[in-house]
């Protein structure tokens, strides 16, 4: 009878959650408008393919579906991102539920993920984040069960995982090293050496090749990226400053569930399980911080250490003192409205500078771009046509778009036919790859923010005039407070040319 009621309060307890969860989300989807990085994702379904310059395909083949409905709105573009986002809930509860916590651990685990701003951002956004969040979740669940029942059926399905979320992000070479930590355990040795590991370790390679084939023949771009992010970002960063915005992001309060949870996986009541699993996810942390990795980096490791948090918490904390499940409850959820608009744009812009007391551009934290991406697209998209509509009719008609930044050019072929005005090419990231072939038309409409000036693009037209300044009063950089809009004509070069130009400066 026990166990029925803790079956049924368990199963309603994950399904009020994801159903909250959804209904914050759409309210996001309404206020919101695209984060930068969404509008060259989003481009990727028009080239579905086996590789990008910056990440595995698995987002090209999702965008490509939404693609299918030919709208231009947040929400059709978000529905793969709010699967995932359910789909991330679910397995946090059932790997929960399999590591030995009932329907309190479950609670707090789902409640510490709702009101954490990172989490809530990052599975909001069209992005590879969250989908490679998913594939680690549903990765650790089936490693979970490996470790409990160690065989070839549970070891084929965490292949599958662990291949799948290698199309989707990099980052899945991170859970793998830590898997390696099974070695240590002589009971995991044995299959793990045996004959029939090869197998799947062959599974592997046959699904991810293609990707792999793909980075060799366009001589591995994702170094080239990564060194560029070296180069700006990560060598930048220190243990310190990811480890305080961590717990930033995460909301501060959580700290008291994730931190307990990395000790107690090394010492809690079934050491058969919970000690090859926390020597997995350790050493997955301890690899990614030798990587350098950015705060989100270290998200989904989080969420491990956050359910096995939760089941502490249910199994010692609550049996000394089980009325702490509430006023705790409470302190979670009142930290977690407070937080939730700097994660999820669940109030209207004004409302939400409003309520904190921000001035515009002046924000010690940076106001997310999603509240005012919806209104500066409208504006540059405005200001380009009012620039292609001053064309002479015999220029218009080969003209062509040319947004230095790939969010640029994304969101000019995402919203452009609104404003009917050319398509965008672009020679910064991916859409390198798609960037036109033959002549260039003797008129090209260029725009950028202040990380490029007028002599960009002097050096690859005779004449540069610029013409229009979109002024963003939201940025939180000064580079981003204008986007420049110049009229450029008599190119120096075609595009075959300039394609090799800028071969090596792809992310620049």
């Amino acid at each position: 009878m026990r166990l029925m009621k803790n079956i049924k309060s368990t199963t309603l307890i994950i399904l009020l959650c994801c159903v909250i969860e959804l209904v914050l989300h759409l309210v996001a989807d309404y206020n919101s408008g695209f984060h930068s990085d969404e509008l060259l994702h989003i481009a990727t379904g028009n080239h579905p393919a086996i590789g990008y310059m910056e990440f595995p395909p698995m987002i090209g083949w999702i965008a490509w579906i939404q693609d299918q409905f030919g709208s231009n709105a947040v929400f059709v573009h978000h529905i793969f991102t709010h699967i995932a986002t359910i789909l991330i809930l679910i397995l946090t509860g059932l790997s929960t539920i399999e590591l030995g916590g009932k329907y309190k651990a479950v609670f707090l685990a789902l409640l510490c993920i709702m009101i954490s701003p990172g989490f809530d951002r990052s599975h909001q956004l069209f992005q590879p984040v969250v989908f490679s969040e998913l594939f680690w979740m549903l990765s650790f669940y089936l490693l979970v069960r490996f470790v409990k029942e160690p065989g070839n059926k549970n070891l084929f399905y965490l292949t599958l995982a662990l291949a799948f979320g290698f199309l989707t992000k990099y980052d899945i070479v991170f859970f793998i090293a830590g898997i390696c930590g099974l070695f240590f355990f002589k009971n995991m040795q044995k299959i793990l050496l045996s004959k029939q590991v090869w197998k799947f370790i062959l599974l592997f390679v046959v699904i991810v090749s293609p990707n792999l084939w793909w980075q060799y023949v366009h001589d591995f771009p994702m170094f080239q990226m990564f060194s560029r992010l070296y180069e700006t970002q990560l060598d930048k960063l220190s243990v310190v400053g990811v480890v305080g915005q961590l717990i930033i992001d995460l909301n501060p309060v959580t700290l008291f569930i994730w931190l307990p949870g990395l000790f107690y996986m090394f010492n809690g009541k079934d050491q058969a399980t919970y000690l090859p699993l926390a020597v997995c996810v350790t050493l997955s942390i301890l690899v990614l911080a030798l990587a350098k990795g950015k705060q989100y980096y270290f998200f989904s490791d989080i969420i491990f250490l956050i359910i096995f948090g939760s089941i502490w918490f249910e199994q010692k904390v609550l049996a000394w003192r089980k009325w702490l499940l509430y006023p705790v409850s409470a302190l979670f959820i009142l930290t977690g409205l407070f937080l939730l608009p700097w994660g999820l744009m669940v109030l209207p812009l004004n409302s939400f500078i409003s309520v904190y007391k921000l001035n515009k551009g002046e924000s010690k934290f940076g106001i997310p771009d999603e509240y005012y991406t919806k209104s500066k697209w409208d504006k540059t998209m405005t200001a380009i046509k009012a620039v292609y509509d001053s064309l002479p009719a015999k220029e218009r008609q080969r003209c062509l778009i040319w947004g230095k930044h790939y969010s640029q050019a994304g969101a000019v072929n995402l919203l452009g036919s609104n404003y009917n005005i050319p398509k965008a090419f672009s020679y910064h990231g991916s859409f390198y790859l798609w960037a036109p072939d033959g002549q260039m038309p003797e008129t090209v409409i260029a725009f950028t923010n202040g990380e490029a000036k007028i002599d960009f693009f002097e050096n690859y037209f005779k004449s540069v005039t610029a013409v229009r300044r979109v002024y963003n009063p939201y940025a939180d950089f000064e580079e981003d407070r204008y986007q420049t809009i110049y009229i450029c004509k008599k190119p120096k070069q075609n595009f075959d040319e300039l394609k090799i130009l800028f071969k090596k400066r792809v992310f620049e």
